[in-house]
């Protein structure tokens, strides 16, 4: 289970035949915070020709042309939502008008153009759910940890050096039956695990990103 999402804020312009496109992509979780971000967003560009914008937010999708004609501008910037996969995610692609009409196709092309610009600075990531576990042990099993959790690219959060050692570990859910199988062939069945939750998370290059979005 997962989906793939914008991996931020991002932001980018355009210019056609002297019209502005400016286009901003952000993840979201809900259509009221969509709704929060364009409302602030009309506000900050009170000034513009055009406000366009479209969303994808837990299956729900939704677009609007603000004023320009029909399916040449909402409908294209949901187009390249959908094109690129993406879930939880609204794009708001603003034009200041030029003084010289696109036509049709030229405001297709636009829009396309400033919605891929606003998801390309924004980044693509892919939501997958993990899962929080603990491990206790003797000294004796650190080192073989420590191999472990590098070999096999494990996620650990934090480490507590106590009487044992207790090391929290996040794990994608799709791989904790593995987990916890080499973790008893390693020990011989002496480790055991302890699953504490579920929890979105994104492998990022920076590691693991985890998200407080309910799961």
């Amino acid at each position: 289970m997962g989906y793939k999402t914008a991996a931020g804020y991002g932001i980018g312009e355009i210019v056609e035949k002297k019209s502005r496109f400016i286009g901003q992509a952000w993840p979201v979780q809900t259509e009221e915070e969509a709704r929060a971000i364009l409302e602030e967003t009309r506000k900050k560009y009170w000034d513009a020709s055009h406000n366009v914008f479209a969303y994808r937010v837990q299956g729900v999708a939704r677009f609007s042309d603000d004023g320009e004609p029909s399916g040449t501008s909402g409908k294209p910037t949901l187009d390249v939502i959908t094109g690129a996969g993406l879930e939880n995610v609204l794009v708001i692609v603003t034009r200041y008008f030029g003084g010289t009409l696109l036509g049709t196709g030229g405001l297709v092309r636009a829009y396309t153009k400033g919605a891929q610009t606003a998801i390309e600075a924004a980044g693509i990531m892919e939501k997958k759910i993990f899962i929080r576990c603990s491990l206790s042990m003797d000294y004796g099993y650190l080192s073989k940890l420590q191999y472990l959790t590098a070999k096999n690219d494990w996620y650990v959060e934090d480490t507590v050096y106590a009487d044992q050692v207790t090391m929290r570990l996040v794990i994608e859910e799709s791989e904790a039956n593995a987990f916890e199988k080499e973790i008893t062939t390693a020990s011989d069945g002496r480790l055991k695990v302890v699953w504490e939750g579920r929890i979105w998370g994104a492998r990022v290059p920076e590691g693991i990103r985890l998200f407080d979005d309910p799961v």
